[in-house]
């Protein structure tokens, strides 16, 4: 009998394996991190060899940590950082350059040269998706363009495209032995290249954007038998479940109604609602993205706000101020005061994103004077993510027409209690924290469970979701707008930074 379901969750940060029973309670876990590599301001970089290591490491650590076999699991997920763009030889799996980072701003005016014909909504049609850094679709181009023969080697099949999820699943389905080329609808979606209604690549954007279709990787669905595992330690093994981590973190959530809406707290901070089979054009600086696709099931869409920088500016407070040792020791700082003693904090280190999509934006500290010390500093920093995630919630209720009623939540953030009651304090909401708050590794463990019959189906799924604590907002009216207005001048100031 096989027991257990894995799931590989490839981050920005680190990559682990995770091993589930039908309970959805964790058996196994191995984490290890990879390195940032930062060639260029405003470049972001990974190694993609490095990450496909960490992969077969932790796979291997966790599965030792019990005596664990292969043959005691029954189906492995996939989840992976989305937007992350890898360029590899078919024949050798050796990536061409580094993979490019979602957060990476290199491809800027590119942004702005393509937004000159028709605007920065000009794709949003097809793909529900602006012109942004952020997508994979111009950083693919980037290194079409940028690689000597990339261009010519691609439209002649030598080389293959992926996001993370694609790089893995082709690596450990036997890469340049019959490795499989593929991707689920979520990651598709996050590409800027794929049609929204019929989940195929748009010909025309490859066209504008000068990729050849050779390089792309199948669309599945988010729920099928893929491949089996090569790998050793997991030879024989369904490969059959890909999230993009933000759609993990919603089915494992259980958010499978319409209106039902998570917010994951990592590097960066991500609100999703599912708007079920309805595909909802935002006007309020939301993307349209797909939700997910089991199997032949219908697809279902959501709306999504994304916030670049949220844990990623605590280590930053951590490796570049050294104002703390390790990044769960902000908290412990932030209470050294009450208040933010008028400091805000604006992370747009990358731009901003979701709701304003301001590439030339950069970070800011406001509201400084000789009362702020470091305690100031470090409460700002944990409530600039509360008043992002604020201010995409209601850019989602403008956009849904539904009022939210509780915002669940999870990520490496929600054990920051401090953090956690700001949210709710500056929403006028509830925050609800469920038991098991590892929820992407969980979708995607969810997602390859129901291809293969080891989970029934979405109720034994619901089933399994459990409240932990919930935060009740606590703080007054008049308080709660002004706390609110500030940070709006503050993000104001933050905008047009940097001069096209």
């Amino acid at each position: 009998m096989k027991d257990y379901v894995g799931a590989i969750d490839q981050g920005t940060t680190s990559t682990r394996f995770m091993v589930f029973d039908k309970s959805a309670r964790i058996v196994a876990v191995a984490q290890k991190e990879h390195e940032q590599i930062f060639p260029k301001p405003g470049w972001v970089e990974h190694d993609p060899l490095e990450i496909l290591r960490r992969t077969e490491e932790v796979i291997a650590e966790a599965l030792a940590q019990r005596g664990l076999r292969a043959a005691d699991l029954a189906a492995i997920g996939i989840t992976n950082q989305r937007e992350t763009t890898v360029l590899w030889e078919r024949g050798t799996g050796k990536p061409v350059a580094n993979a490019i980072v979602w957060q990476d701003t290199r491809v800027a005016e590119d942004v702005a040269r393509f937004a000159q014909d028709g605007g920065q909504d000009r794709f949003r049609p097809q793909t529900g998706l602006p012109l942004s850094t952020y997508f994979s679709s111009l950083k693919l181009r980037w290194l079409l363009q940028n690689v000597p023969e990339a261009q010519e080697r691609g439209a002649a099949g030598e080389l293959l495209f992926g996001n993370i999820d694609t790089f893995l699943l082709w690596n450990l389905t036997g890469g340049p032995q019959g490795g499989i080329h593929a991707t689920d609808v979520t990651n598709a979606s996050r590409t800027q290249l794929l049609k929204l209604k019929t989940l195929d690549w748009d010909e025309k954007l490859l066209a504008t954007f000068a990729i050849p279709r050779a390089v792309l990787p199948t669309v599945r669905s988010s729920s099928e038998v893929y491949g089996e595992a090569s790998l050793a330690t997991i030879a024989g093994v369904p490969i059959c479940g890909i999230l993009g981590d933000q759609q993990a973190a919603l089915v494992g959530q259980a958010c499978f109604r319409p209106g039902e809406v998570k917010n994951t707290y990592g590097t960066g901070c991500f609100l999703l609602m599912n708007t079920g089979e309805r595909l909802v054009p935002s006007n309020f600086g939301l993307l349209t993205t797909v939700a997910y696709k089991f199997g032949g099931g219908a697809v279902h869409y959501a709306l999504e706000g994304g916030v670049a920088i949220s844990g990623a500016l605590v280590q930053w407070l951590r490796d570049n101020l050294g104002l703390i040792q390790k990044s769960s020791d902000v908290e412990a700082l932030a209470r050294t005061v009450n208040d933010n003693g008028g400091v805000y904090f604006v992370p747009a280190f990358s731009g901003l994103y979701a709701p304003y999509w301001k590439e030339n934006a950069r970070g800011v500290i406001a509201g400084l004077t000789r009362y702020a010390n470091k305690g100031h500093i470090a409460r700002a920093v944990l409530e600039a993510t509360a008043f992002q995630t604020r201010e995409v919630v209601e850019a989602m209720e403008k956009d849904s027409k539904i009022g939210l009623e509780s915002l669940r939540v999870d990520g490496g953030m929600v054990v920051n209690q401090l953090l956690m009651q700001f949210q709710a304090d500056i929403l006028n909401r509830e925050v609800v924290r469920p038991v098991i708050q590892e929820t992407t590794a969980l979708g995607a463990a969810y997602a390859a469970g129901l291809a293969v019959k080891f989970f029934t189906g979405l109720e034994e799924l619901r089933a399994n979701w459990a409240v932990d604590r919930t935060w009740k907002p606590n703080l007054a009216e008049a308080e709660r707008e002004q706390l609110y207005k500030q940070w709006k001048k503050a993000i104001a100031r933050s905008f047009d930074w940097i001069e096209s």
